[in-house]
């Protein structure tokens, strides 16, 4: 099974406090958030993470060693994690250099990157993060191609990763509700 999910910035507390996350703590938060992934990635599935994995150094989870990604990364029984770069994860030792990847799958050419600022018009599908609780599905026109935009963060999926069978259905619905409203 392949799921997909962004921006959980682990040891974050104050990204708590900006998108009203309903957590009693940086604890509690970090906790839940790791094991709704473990409860629903099994071992041997694929996550795909877009994004804002941790934050480094935090004062904020004084548990974390210097290496943030480590400590976290350690705590999830996944063992297949794609992780694409966010605008917080350049300083936070995470083991990858992917910016955006691209994947068939269910029939459909995906685009997956951090900023819907940086989707790409030639895929009819663009995952993305980094807009936190700011709307969930968007149809953009980017140049003269169309292109559906599904911000897959943690904020607008009730903090935990999300299907592909999830999205679709997202998708279609919110289509049949802009139609039905016109």
């Amino acid at each position: 099974m392949i799921y997909f999910t962004s921006d959980l910035h682990l040891g974050h507390w104050r990204i708590a406090q900006y998108c009203n996350r309903p957590f009693r703590s940086l604890k509690h938060m970090d906790t839940v958030l790791i094991d709704n992934i473990n409860s629903r990635v099994k071992e041997n599935d694929t996550l795909f993470h877009l994004g804002d994995f941790c934050f480094s150094k935090s004062s904020e989870a004084v548990e974390a060693p210097r290496k943030a990604f480590d400590y976290y990364r350690s705590q999830l029984n996944c063992k297949n994690i794609i992780f694409v770069l966010g605008n917080h994860d350049h300083h936070n030792h995470i083991k990858s250099w992917i910016l955006s990847c691209q994947i068939k799958h269910g029939g459909k050419f995906i685009n997956m990157c951090h900023n819907p600022e940086n989707a790409n018009p030639i895929y009819e599908l663009n995952l993305h993060g980094h807009i936190h609780e700011k709307g969930k599905i968007q149809e953009k026109m980017i140049g003269v191609s169309t292109t559906t935009l599904v911000n897959v963060g943690v904020d607008v999926w009730n903090f935990r990763p999300i299907t592909y069978s999830e999205i679709i259905s997202a998708v279609i619905k919110y289509k049949k509700d802009l139609t039905s409203s016109t």
